[in-house]
């Protein structure tokens, strides 16, 4: 009795095996009301509460709920209705039980000082090496971020999982682009997607909403981020001042033993002293605000992916309802009549693309040229408006039975088999319009859009098969992977490759000067095989940004300094004056001019 003081004052308790179970905890309640998890629990997210004979005698009103959810779970997967490829979504929707319970994550555990170190290295690296342009410094920076993540997310309990290893490594494999291609536009959107991708990773999104948003929901990060470090960082000062005072003259002692020996091999050999000259940034004053800008945002980027892996928020817990579901001929009759519409428009373009030309020739008088640029872009809001017809389609689908979804899979897929030809048709009129007048980067961007809306029509032709559970990250997965291979094959390349291989195979009679000399460093090896003085001519602008740039190595791609070692070896002849009359003859590879001279793509 001694030992077991609180037990006289603790109210009688009904035996083991009663009928009245005890009520669920608050968050095991909210879990069974079909709360998202959209990331991994941390420490104080995993606790569990065991279960005796009276919780097992009758299931609570949690449990019950717990176990309609499962059995409609079981029934998406066995075919049943409720399928997610007729919502469009992996979970049937939450209760709305607070907007903040369900998205905000518990408060993270105090910052780790390995996440304080990577956090700070990043800023230095950010500061160093960014003020100069993009190139490898950008996956420079990003190795401390994403340590500073990994470390802040074993710190709160969070494990690694597949979905997310594949996010980091697409993210970190698209900041390569930069390092290898000299032209902007791939750059920007790698560095975009790269983000998007890195978002993704630490958020855990696996719903639309959760993809859509959890993409850009680094931002949301930011403020709370800067919150947490500077919180974490007093805590830790004021228990361990002695441990701050014996770093400070650590790093005090190391930079000085640094900068003075040095000083002293770089004045006693030359080769060394150039070899520290290109390796270091250079500092002057008058970069001091910019690069006190850049360590600025490099340590609230750094915080800000710390604190979401820490604690992320749970953007799946956004649910889209589905719509009304409505009557099966109500529903179906419209798309059937678009069905129809589709598959008379695509034997028409079967007969002209692939074998009766001549005849509609004779009919239209239209040139193949003319023939593919009339309908392209036509053809690519046609995709565009089938894929959100689909997904209207899906919304207000019929849900009440096993009849309803067969009908649901023998109207949308047709329409997307028939919308993926209509994907050919139009790739195909621009093979033929690049054919006859070259290639430019607006047409190779379209042709590549059009491609993975391609692509998208086949996810979802698999969605309907095997469930959409995995549908938006897919989706996602295939954007990513499109912009990546977008970059790696050099767009302004394989522009230059194209128009240059026509105009050696003779089916031009002049090069594009005005186009083609407007390209990035990247075009370079292919222009350099022109004959005088089309490869002076194409080839002088690009000389002049690429032997007058001193950018330093961090800052500098792989294309630049190849387009470099070629122009130093064979750089351009003349003065340009015999540029006036080159490439003017004709209509020129990288345009087809109207009858005013204006080319719309």
């Amino acid at each position: 009795m001694s030992d077991q003081p609180s037990e006289a004052s603790r109210p009688p308790e009904k035996p083991r095996g009663a009928d009245t179970p005890r009520p669920p905890e608050p968050s095991a309640a909210a879990e069974a009301a079909g709360t998202p998890a959209a990331n991994e629990p941390g420490p104080s997210e995993a606790r569990t509460v065991s279960a005796t004979p009276a919780d097992t005698a009758r299931p609570s009103p949690a449990q019950a709920s717990d176990g309609r959810r499962q059995r409609a779970q079981a029934a998406q997967q066995a075919g049943q209705p409720g399928s997610p490829w007729q919502h469009g979504a992996g979970a049937p929707a939450a209760k709305d039980d607070g907007m903040t319970a369900r998205l905000r994550p518990p408060p993270p555990p105090l910052i780790r000082p390995a996440v304080l170190g990577s956090v700070l290295a990043t800023a230095l690296l950010s500061a160093l090496f960014l003020s100069d342009g993009l190139g490898v410094n950008l996956l420079i920076v990003a190795v401390p971020a994403s340590l500073a993540a990994f470390f802040a997310a074993q710190a709160a309990g969070r494990r690694l999982r597949p979905w997310t290893a594949t996010w980091a490594v697409g993210g970190l494999a698209l900041l390569a682009v930069p390092a290898l291609r000299d032209a902007g536009w791939p750059t920007f959107l790698a560095v975009v997607s790269a983000f998007a991708l890195g978002s993704l990773a630490l958020h855990g999104s696996r719903s639309w909403p959760g993809v859509l948003i959890g993409s850009l929901g680094l931002f949301d990060s930011v403020v709370p981020g800067i919150i947490w470090g500077v919180r974490g960082i007093r805590a830790r000062a004021g228990g361990s001042r002695a441990n701050w005072g014996a770093t400070l003259r650590t790093t005090a002692v190391a930079l000085v033993l640094l900068v003075v020996f040095g000083t002293l091999f770089a004045s006693a050999d030359a080769a060394f002293a150039e070899l520290l000259s290109s390796l270091m940034p250079e500092a002057s004053v008058g970069a001091g605000p910019w690069r006190t800008l850049l360590f600025a945002l490099g340590l609230a980027g750094a915080l800000a992916a710390a604190h979401a892996a820490a604690a992320p928020v749970r953007w799946d817990g956004l649910t889209v309802r589905p719509g009304k579901p409505r009557g099966r001929a109500e529903w179906a009759l419209p798309l059937i009549v678009l069905n129809l519409l589709f598959a008379a428009f695509i034997t028409l373009q079967l007969v002209v693309l692939f074998g009766g030309y001549d005849k509609v020739r004779d009919v239209t008088g239209l040139s193949h040229a003319e023939y593919a640029r009339q309908g392209f872009w036509q053809l690519l809001w046609a995709t565009l408006l089938t894929l959100l017809v689909i997904a209207l389609a899906l919304r207000w689908a019929p849900r009440g039975g096993t009849g309803d979804r067969t009908l649901v899979r023998s109207v949308l897929g047709p329409l997307c088999v028939l919308t993926l030809v209509v994907v050919a048709s139009a790739l195909r009129r621009m093979d033929l319009y690049v054919d006859e007048y070259g290639l430019t980067r607006l047409r190779i961007s379209v042709a590549a859009m059009e491609l993975w809306l391609g692509v998208v029509l086949i996810l979802i032709l698999a969605a309907g098969v095997f469930g959409a559970r995995f549908l938006p990250r897919a989706v996602a997965v295939s954007a990513a992977a499109g912009v990546l291979a977008f970059g790696l094959i050099s767009p302004d390349g394989l522009i230059a490759e194209q128009n240059v291989q026509r105009f050696e195979d003779g089916r031009s009679t002049s090069i594009d000067i005005d186009y083609v000399k407007d390209l990035s460093a990247d075009a370079v090896p292919a222009l350099d095989r022109l004959p005088e003085p089309e490869r002076s001519c194409a080839l002088r602008f690009i000389q002049n940004d690429v032997l007058h740039d001193d950018t330093p190595w961090y800052a500098t791609s792989w294309g630049e300094a190849r387009a470099k070692e070629i122009l130093e070896k064979r750089p351009v002849k003349g003065d340009g004056s015999d540029c006036y009359r080159v490439g003017r003859e004709g209509t020129g590879d990288g345009y087809e001019p109207d009858d005013d001279g204006y080319d719309p793509y």
